[in-house]
């Protein structure tokens, strides 16, 4: 019988191990996990631009359609969108890198605000007068952000109610509902545009794609690894000769602003703004947890209960804090996700380096505006192939989830339907009230809380020792 092979710990102390100093140092270079793992700078920086490509525009999207809501003039909302930068690069630092035992995931994982808070915060400006509008907002996040500190570690112990048959629906649906994002961007992004839509913007949506593919196709190592990265930038370069690379917010962006604390004025308590967005945070904690399990599967690094309950508490300091100056509810990126996903860079430190980069953005704000210059149309191709990997991820991981069993398939049937009602008809749950339209509004979130609810059902309701079923054990 063949004797297990013995490494550098096993091997016994008065046997020297017969190595070349090239083998010693090829054997620590590849003890280190891809995740933990620090680039050369000639691939570092491509691949965190990469991910500062993919996520500026989902950033600077709620502070925008916020502060126009607000009344805000174009110096507030620079002010604004430069304060949302500065709390995404922050946080994205502090979850990448991190206190070990205390914050952080420590997975390649992007913080930012989430578009998801949209829709009840611009409830809440409704009902407030000018002037009070964004103290109300910000009162009402400050209290989310201590809400989810509170219930973040309750969180972390649910792990064994996300068996891969579980993660493997979340993540698939955060890939499908998330597509009518970069379909969007594709046409212009824009849709009170006369031109949304138009044959010019789907063109060059499609060209980006296209140089992507070609890239993926014939690009090897390196090349290949930033295709992303030169599709938006071949795109752009495309688009600068029909007049569709915009470049007036070079001109009105200031060279540096710092956000001033409650600079729009203290915050406001109000128990109903309060409510609404203590369950949004519940939904963004959802959507958070299955970001980082989506990480742990894509990165080979399990994320056990204390991963999520550190990434989680990140995620309530960023808000609990973000609104001092002029942040909002922060949450996991997806797209960010995507790129991990498709480049295979799962170093951590590539994220950290884009939270650095976010900081500098958000002091500098006629910086971020150069990032800004990327065509709507240009990310709209780049980002069916992020949110399309993310999907992909997902499928993987169902395939290993015990399929072959009915039950298995009927709950992942339920749940990807769950998760697509609110894609294909927006309005379903219109007469349902506020709090349910925030849960099931959401196809991830509702996603997830029928696969969670039918996996106790089926694998742990009447099961022996309060265990998961065996159909459960073998995916």
């Amino acid at each position: 019988m063949a004797l297990p092979a013995k490494g550098p710990d096993t091997a016994p102390c008065s046997t020297p191990p017969v190595h070349s100093e090239n083998a010693v140092a090829s054997d620590a270079v590849t003890s280190v996990h891809p995740v933990d793992e620090k680039l050369h700078p000639s691939r570092l920086v491509p691949a965190a631009l990469q991910h500062i490509a993919a996520m500026y525009a989902g950033v600077v999207t709620p502070p925008l359609i916020i502060g126009q809501a607000c009344g805000l003039d174009i110096a507030a909302r620079t002010r604004l969108i430069a304060a949302s930068l500065i709390v995404a690069g922050v946080a994205t630092i502090l979850q990448t890198l991190g206190v070990k035992g205390f914050v952080g995931n420590r997975l390649p994982f992007v913080n930012a605000a989430s578009s998801a808070g949209i829709a009840p915060i611009l409830a809440i400006a409704e009902t407030n007068a000018k002037g009070h509008q964004l103290p109300a907002i910000y009162g009402a996040v400050m209290v989310a952000g201590a809400f989810c500190l509170a219930v973040g570690p309750f969180f972390g112990r649910l792990l064994r109610f996300f068996p891969p048959l579980v993660t493997g629906v979340v993540i698939t649906l955060i890939g499908v509902t998330l597509m009518p994002v970069p379909v969007s961007w594709a046409q212009g992004g824009d849709k009170t545009a006369a031109d949304f839509g138009s044959l010019r913007h789907l063109a060059l949506a499609g060209f980006t794609l296209a140089v992507i593919l070609l890239i993926q196709r014939f690009g090897r190592g390196f090349v290949r690894q930033i295709a992303l990265l030169s599709g938006l930038l071949i795109g752009t370069l495309a688009a600068i000769p029909s007049g569709m690379a915009d470049f007036s917010a070079l001109k009105s962006a200031p060279v540096a602003a710092l956000p001033t604390p409650f600079a729009f004025g203290p915050p406001e308590f109000q128990p109903a703004a309060v409510l609404s967005l203590c369950i949004v945070m519940l939904v963004l904690m959802t959507e958070s947890s299955a970001g980082m399990l989506a990480l742990g599967e894509i990165c080979e690094r399990r994320t056990d209960a204390r991963t999520i309950t550190r990434g989680l508490r990140t995620d309530g300091i960023a808000t609990l804090l973000g609104p001092v100056f002029g942040g909002f509810p922060t949450s996991a990126f997806a797209q960010n996700v995507g790129v991990v996903s498709l480049t295979r860079v799962r170093s951590r430190y590539v994220v950290a380096v884009a939270g650095g980069a976010l900081l500098v953005l958000g002091a500098f704000p006629v910086l971020g505006a150069v990032v800004s210059l990327v065509p709507m149309p240009v990310l709209g191709g780049a980002g069916i192939v992020l949110f399309g990997s993310i999907a992909v991820s997902g499928i993987r991981t169902l395939s290993e989830a015990g399929l072959d069993d009915s039950s298995n398939i009927i709950l992942v049937a339920v749940a990807l339907g769950a998760g697509i009602i609110p894609l294909a008809a927006p309005t379903f749950y219109a007469d349902f009230p506020a709090w349910a339209q925030t849960v099931l509004g959401s196809g991830i979130s509702a996603g997830a809380l029928v696969a969670v609810l039918l996996n106790l059902f089926f694998h742990h309701l009447g099961t022996r020792s309060g265990g998961a079923s065996p159909a459960l054990k073998s995916s």
